[in-house]
Protein backbone atom coordinates (compact mmCIF):
# COMPACT_ATOMS: atom_id res chain seq x y z
CA UNK A 1 0.00 0.00 0.00
CA UNK A 2 1.01 3.56 -0.30
CA UNK A 3 1.62 5.84 2.49
CA UNK A 4 4.18 7.85 1.91
CA UNK A 5 3.51 9.59 -1.20
CA UNK A 6 1.12 12.02 0.43
CA UNK A 7 3.91 12.72 3.11
CA UNK A 8 6.44 13.47 0.51
CA UNK A 9 4.32 16.01 -1.71
CA UNK A 10 3.86 18.07 1.56
CA UNK A 11 7.15 17.88 2.82
CA UNK A 12 7.98 19.56 -1.18
CA UNK A 13 6.18 22.49 0.24
CA UNK A 14 4.46 23.06 -2.94
CA UNK A 15 0.60 23.96 -3.19
CA UNK A 16 -1.04 20.95 -4.11
CA UNK A 17 -4.17 20.85 -6.62
CA UNK A 18 -7.29 19.06 -5.51
CA UNK A 19 -10.04 18.06 -7.80
CA UNK A 20 -13.53 19.31 -8.17
CA UNK A 21 -16.92 18.08 -7.27
CA UNK A 22 -17.54 14.46 -7.82
CA UNK A 23 -21.59 14.07 -7.66
CA UNK A 24 -22.35 17.74 -9.36
CA UNK A 25 -20.65 16.07 -12.52
CA UNK A 26 -22.07 12.48 -12.38
CA UNK A 27 -25.36 14.66 -11.97
CA UNK A 28 -24.56 16.36 -15.22
CA UNK A 29 -24.04 13.09 -16.53
CA UNK A 30 -27.31 11.79 -16.14
CA UNK A 31 -27.12 10.07 -12.20
CA UNK A 32 -30.81 10.91 -10.85
CA UNK A 33 -31.54 12.69 -7.73
CA UNK A 34 -31.75 10.29 -4.47
CA UNK A 35 -29.68 7.93 -6.56
CA UNK A 36 -26.75 6.56 -4.59
CA UNK A 37 -23.42 7.70 -6.17
CA UNK A 38 -21.45 4.77 -4.72
CA UNK A 39 -23.11 2.12 -6.64
CA UNK A 40 -21.53 3.55 -9.44
CA UNK A 41 -18.48 2.11 -8.78
CA UNK A 42 -19.69 -1.34 -9.73
CA UNK A 43 -22.84 -0.09 -11.93
CA UNK A 44 -21.47 2.30 -14.06
CA UNK A 45 -17.30 2.35 -13.14
CA UNK A 46 -16.66 3.71 -16.42
CA UNK A 47 -19.12 7.11 -15.99
CA UNK A 48 -17.25 7.51 -12.47
CA UNK A 49 -13.93 7.01 -14.22
CA UNK A 50 -14.28 9.75 -16.86
CA UNK A 51 -15.15 12.37 -13.63
CA UNK A 52 -11.57 11.16 -12.37
CA UNK A 53 -10.03 11.16 -15.66
CA UNK A 54 -11.35 14.81 -16.36
CA UNK A 55 -9.89 15.99 -13.31
CA UNK A 56 -6.71 14.76 -13.88
CA UNK A 57 -6.07 15.70 -17.22
CA UNK A 58 -7.25 19.77 -16.24
CA UNK A 59 -4.25 19.19 -13.26
CA UNK A 60 -5.16 17.85 -9.92
CA UNK A 61 -2.42 16.29 -8.08
CA UNK A 62 -5.44 14.57 -5.79
CA UNK A 63 -8.76 13.03 -7.08
CA UNK A 64 -11.43 11.97 -4.26
CA UNK A 65 -12.70 8.92 -4.39
CA UNK A 66 -16.58 8.40 -5.14
CA UNK A 67 -16.98 7.34 -1.80
CA UNK A 68 -18.25 10.23 0.28
CA UNK A 69 -21.76 8.77 0.91
CA UNK A 70 -19.63 5.20 1.49
CA UNK A 71 -20.26 4.42 5.16
CA UNK A 72 -22.22 2.28 6.41
CA UNK A 73 -25.01 4.31 8.21
CA UNK A 74 -25.30 6.20 4.76
CA UNK A 75 -25.41 2.89 2.43
CA UNK A 76 -28.21 1.61 4.48
CA UNK A 77 -30.22 4.18 2.44
CA UNK A 78 -29.99 2.49 0.05
CA UNK A 79 -30.01 -1.07 0.99
CA UNK A 80 -26.47 -1.28 0.73
CA UNK A 81 -24.94 -1.10 4.24
CA UNK A 82 -23.09 -4.53 3.65
CA UNK A 83 -21.77 -3.52 0.48
CA UNK A 84 -18.87 -1.09 2.43
CA UNK A 85 -15.63 -3.02 1.40
CA UNK A 86 -16.71 -3.60 -2.03
CA UNK A 87 -18.01 -0.18 -2.88
CA UNK A 88 -15.55 1.25 -1.29
CA UNK A 89 -12.63 -0.62 -2.69
CA UNK A 90 -14.21 -0.22 -6.24
CA UNK A 91 -14.19 3.10 -6.01
CA UNK A 92 -10.42 3.09 -5.46
CA UNK A 93 -9.48 0.61 -8.64
CA UNK A 94 -11.72 3.55 -10.58
CA UNK A 95 -9.76 6.05 -9.15
CA UNK A 96 -6.64 4.56 -9.45
CA UNK A 97 -7.43 2.86 -13.36
CA UNK A 98 -8.57 6.30 -14.43
CA UNK A 99 -6.10 8.59 -13.42
CA UNK A 100 -3.24 5.88 -15.23
CA UNK A 101 -0.31 8.09 -16.68
CA UNK A 102 -0.76 10.97 -14.08
CA UNK A 103 1.28 11.81 -10.89
CA UNK A 104 -1.68 11.87 -9.11
CA UNK A 105 -2.68 11.14 -5.47
CA UNK A 106 -5.97 8.82 -4.69
CA UNK A 107 -7.38 10.44 -1.48
CA UNK A 108 -10.53 8.02 0.36
CA UNK A 109 -12.76 10.23 0.65
CA UNK A 110 -14.90 9.95 4.02
CA UNK A 111 -18.27 11.59 4.75
CA UNK A 112 -20.32 12.24 8.09
CA UNK A 113 -21.93 9.88 9.20
CA UNK A 114 -25.24 11.25 8.72
CA UNK A 115 -26.66 11.04 12.11
CA UNK A 116 -25.37 13.93 15.20
CA UNK A 117 -23.75 12.52 17.95
CA UNK A 118 -24.61 12.06 21.45
CA UNK A 119 -26.19 13.82 23.57
CA UNK A 120 -27.60 15.58 20.68
CA UNK A 121 -28.06 12.52 18.39
CA UNK A 122 -28.45 8.94 18.75
CA UNK A 123 -24.26 7.94 17.67
CA UNK A 124 -22.20 7.30 20.53
CA UNK A 125 -18.76 8.46 20.35
CA UNK A 126 -17.58 4.79 19.93
CA UNK A 127 -20.23 3.51 17.40
CA UNK A 128 -19.36 6.44 15.12
CA UNK A 129 -15.25 5.37 15.82
CA UNK A 130 -16.56 2.15 14.10
CA UNK A 131 -18.51 3.34 11.16
CA UNK A 132 -15.57 5.39 10.47
CA UNK A 133 -12.87 2.81 10.58
CA UNK A 134 -15.17 0.28 8.63
CA UNK A 135 -14.76 2.46 5.94
CA UNK A 136 -11.35 3.43 6.44
CA UNK A 137 -10.33 -0.18 6.18
CA UNK A 138 -12.11 -0.63 2.83
CA UNK A 139 -10.39 2.44 1.29
CA UNK A 140 -6.81 1.31 3.23
CA UNK A 141 -6.61 -1.85 2.50
CA UNK A 142 -7.70 -0.60 -1.34
CA UNK A 143 -4.50 1.44 -1.15
CA UNK A 144 -5.24 4.80 -1.22
CA UNK A 145 -2.32 7.71 -0.93
CA UNK A 146 -4.34 9.69 2.19
CA UNK A 147 -7.31 9.18 4.14
CA UNK A 148 -9.49 12.60 3.56
CA UNK A 149 -12.45 13.21 6.06
CA UNK A 150 -14.35 15.60 4.76
CA UNK A 151 -18.03 18.00 5.26
CA UNK A 152 -18.00 17.51 9.13
CA UNK A 153 -19.81 20.02 10.98
CA UNK A 154 -18.98 19.36 14.99
CA UNK A 155 -15.77 18.66 16.79
CA UNK A 156 -17.14 15.69 18.45
CA UNK A 157 -17.68 13.98 14.91
CA UNK A 158 -14.22 15.28 13.80
CA UNK A 159 -12.78 13.56 17.21
CA UNK A 160 -14.67 10.89 16.06
CA UNK A 161 -13.22 10.49 12.88
CA UNK A 162 -9.67 11.56 13.37
CA UNK A 163 -9.42 8.51 16.04
CA UNK A 164 -10.42 6.39 13.76
CA UNK A 165 -7.65 7.26 11.12
CA UNK A 166 -5.16 6.90 13.90
CA UNK A 167 -5.55 3.16 13.84
CA UNK A 168 -3.93 3.12 10.06
CA UNK A 169 -0.46 3.37 9.17
CA UNK A 170 -1.92 5.63 5.69
CA UNK A 171 -2.17 9.96 6.38
CA UNK A 172 -5.56 11.38 7.28
CA UNK A 173 -6.66 14.96 6.42
CA UNK A 174 -10.06 16.06 7.65
CA UNK A 175 -12.21 19.66 6.82
CA UNK A 176 -15.30 20.85 8.26
CA UNK A 177 -18.16 22.93 6.30
CA UNK A 178 -18.65 26.42 7.13
CA UNK A 179 -21.97 27.89 6.18
CA UNK A 180 -23.30 29.70 8.35
CA UNK A 181 -21.93 33.31 9.50
CA UNK A 182 -18.77 32.02 9.19
CA UNK A 183 -19.57 28.89 11.40
CA UNK A 184 -20.53 25.09 10.76
CA UNK A 185 -23.81 23.98 11.00
CA UNK A 186 -23.00 22.88 14.69
CA UNK A 187 -21.58 26.67 15.27
CA UNK A 188 -17.72 25.92 14.93
CA UNK A 189 -15.61 28.27 14.26
CA UNK A 190 -12.25 28.24 11.92
CA UNK A 191 -10.43 29.37 14.85
CA UNK A 192 -11.64 26.51 16.76
CA UNK A 193 -11.02 23.87 14.13
CA UNK A 194 -7.07 25.35 14.40
CA UNK A 195 -6.74 25.12 18.50
CA UNK A 196 -8.64 21.60 17.86
CA UNK A 197 -5.74 21.04 15.85
CA UNK A 198 -3.01 22.54 18.11
CA UNK A 199 -3.82 19.74 20.83
CA UNK A 200 -4.98 17.07 18.56
CA UNK A 201 -2.14 14.86 17.20
CA UNK A 202 -2.73 12.94 13.85
CA UNK A 203 -4.08 14.52 11.22
CA UNK A 204 -2.15 15.86 8.50
CA UNK A 205 -3.95 18.41 7.17
CA UNK A 206 -7.17 20.59 7.78
CA UNK A 207 -9.35 23.09 6.70
CA UNK A 208 -12.54 23.85 4.39
CA UNK A 209 -14.77 22.52 2.35
CA UNK A 210 -18.09 22.66 0.36
CA UNK A 211 -19.91 25.89 2.83
CA UNK A 212 -21.51 28.95 1.05
CA UNK A 213 -18.60 29.53 -1.16
CA UNK A 214 -14.70 30.62 -1.71
CA UNK A 215 -15.11 33.73 0.40
CA UNK A 216 -16.02 31.57 3.56
CA UNK A 217 -13.58 28.34 3.25
CA UNK A 218 -10.95 31.27 2.82
CA UNK A 219 -11.87 32.72 5.74
CA UNK A 220 -12.03 29.90 7.90
CA UNK A 221 -8.25 28.92 6.45
CA UNK A 222 -7.25 32.62 7.65
CA UNK A 223 -8.70 31.56 11.05
CA UNK A 224 -7.15 27.69 11.45
CA UNK A 225 -3.96 29.26 10.42
CA UNK A 226 -3.59 32.18 12.97
CA UNK A 227 -5.01 29.82 15.94
CA UNK A 228 -2.63 26.74 14.23
CA UNK A 229 0.62 28.81 12.57
CA UNK A 230 2.33 24.99 11.76
CA UNK A 231 -1.00 23.50 10.30
CA UNK A 232 -0.86 22.23 6.55
CA UNK A 233 -4.29 23.67 5.36
CA UNK A 234 -7.02 22.52 3.27
CA UNK A 235 -9.35 24.62 1.51
CA UNK A 236 -11.94 23.09 -1.01
CA UNK A 237 -14.87 25.27 -1.48
CA UNK A 238 -18.11 25.14 -3.39
CA UNK A 239 -18.59 27.39 -6.40
CA UNK A 240 -21.19 29.85 -4.36
CA UNK A 241 -24.98 28.92 -3.55
CA UNK A 242 -26.70 27.90 -6.75
CA UNK A 243 -29.78 29.15 -8.35
CA UNK A 244 -32.41 27.98 -10.53
CA UNK A 245 -32.32 29.69 -14.19
CA UNK A 246 -35.05 28.02 -15.89
CA UNK A 247 -34.93 24.16 -15.11
CA UNK A 248 -31.19 24.08 -13.80
CA UNK A 249 -28.88 24.65 -11.23
CA UNK A 250 -26.62 27.43 -11.56
CA UNK A 251 -23.75 28.13 -9.62
CA UNK A 252 -22.42 31.85 -9.37
CA UNK A 253 -18.42 31.22 -9.05
CA UNK A 254 -16.79 30.96 -12.24
CA UNK A 255 -13.77 29.29 -13.90
CA UNK A 256 -12.63 33.01 -13.91
CA UNK A 257 -12.57 33.78 -10.23
CA UNK A 258 -10.49 30.68 -9.11
CA UNK A 259 -7.58 33.70 -9.62
CA UNK A 260 -8.74 35.69 -6.63
CA UNK A 261 -9.75 32.29 -4.55
CA UNK A 262 -6.46 30.65 -5.16
CA UNK A 263 -4.12 33.36 -4.41
CA UNK A 264 -6.05 34.63 -1.28
CA UNK A 265 -6.32 30.83 0.37
CA UNK A 266 -2.68 30.40 -0.92
CA UNK A 267 -1.30 33.99 1.10
CA UNK A 268 -4.01 32.77 4.01
CA UNK A 269 -1.69 29.55 4.64
CA UNK A 270 -3.27 26.73 2.55
CA UNK A 271 -1.54 24.50 1.25
CA UNK A 272 -3.69 22.41 -0.50
CA UNK A 273 -6.66 23.85 -2.90
CA UNK A 274 -9.58 22.52 -4.69
CA UNK A 275 -13.16 23.37 -5.57
CA UNK A 276 -16.28 21.66 -3.85
CA UNK A 277 -19.97 21.52 -5.27
CA UNK A 278 -20.68 23.17 -8.79
CA UNK A 279 -17.47 23.20 -10.16
CA UNK A 280 -15.98 21.59 -13.39
CA UNK A 281 -12.88 20.37 -14.85
CA UNK A 282 -12.43 23.88 -16.23
CA UNK A 283 -12.62 25.10 -12.27
CA UNK A 284 -9.97 22.95 -11.82
CA UNK A 285 -7.76 23.90 -15.12
CA UNK A 286 -7.80 27.56 -13.68
CA UNK A 287 -6.61 26.80 -10.20
CA UNK A 288 -3.86 24.80 -11.77
CA UNK A 289 -2.99 27.65 -14.12
CA UNK A 290 -3.36 29.76 -10.54
CA UNK A 291 -1.23 27.87 -8.41
CA UNK A 292 1.28 27.43 -11.67
CA UNK A 293 1.53 31.14 -11.53
CA UNK A 294 3.14 30.83 -8.28
CA UNK A 295 0.96 33.25 -5.69
CA UNK A 296 2.21 35.50 -4.01
CA UNK A 297 2.17 38.39 -1.25
CA UNK A 298 1.67 38.74 2.78
CA UNK A 299 -0.71 37.35 5.00
CA UNK A 300 -3.72 39.03 3.63
CA UNK A 301 -6.27 41.44 6.19
CA UNK A 302 -9.58 39.82 7.09
CA UNK A 303 -11.23 42.96 4.92
CA UNK A 304 -9.78 42.10 1.80
CA UNK A 305 -10.69 38.35 1.79
CA UNK A 306 -14.36 39.90 2.61
CA UNK A 307 -14.24 42.49 -0.15
CA UNK A 308 -12.76 40.70 -2.82
CA UNK A 309 -14.45 37.19 -2.14
CA UNK A 310 -17.38 38.42 -1.09
CA UNK A 311 -17.18 36.46 2.30
CA UNK A 312 -19.01 37.35 5.38
CA UNK A 313 -17.60 38.49 8.03
CA UNK A 314 -15.16 36.15 9.58
CA UNK A 315 -16.27 34.83 12.72
CA UNK A 316 -14.72 36.06 15.69
CA UNK A 317 -11.84 33.91 17.06
CA UNK A 318 -11.74 33.63 21.07
CA UNK A 319 -11.47 36.69 23.09
CA UNK A 320 -12.22 38.89 19.90
CA UNK A 321 -15.22 41.28 19.41
CA UNK A 322 -17.62 39.50 16.38
CA UNK A 323 -17.76 42.94 13.75
CA UNK A 324 -20.90 43.36 11.95
CA UNK A 325 -21.45 44.72 8.18
CA UNK A 326 -22.19 48.47 8.00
Amino acid sequence: MCTGRFQTALSEGRVLVADGAMGTTLFSLGLEGGGCPELLNVDRPGLVADVHRRFAEAGSDIVLTNTFGGNGRRLALHGASRRVDELNGAAVDVARAATAGHDTLIAGSVGPTGDLLAPLGPLSHDHAVEVFAEQMTALVEAGVDVIWIETLSSLEELAAAAEAARGFDTPATATLSFDTAGRTMMGVTGAEVGAWAERSAGLAAVGANCGIGPGDSVAAVYDITATSPGTVAIAKPNCGMPLYQTDRLVYPVGPEDMGDFVELAVRSGAQIVGTCCGSTPAHIAAVRQAVDARPHGGRPGREEIELRLQARPIAAAPGQRKRRRG
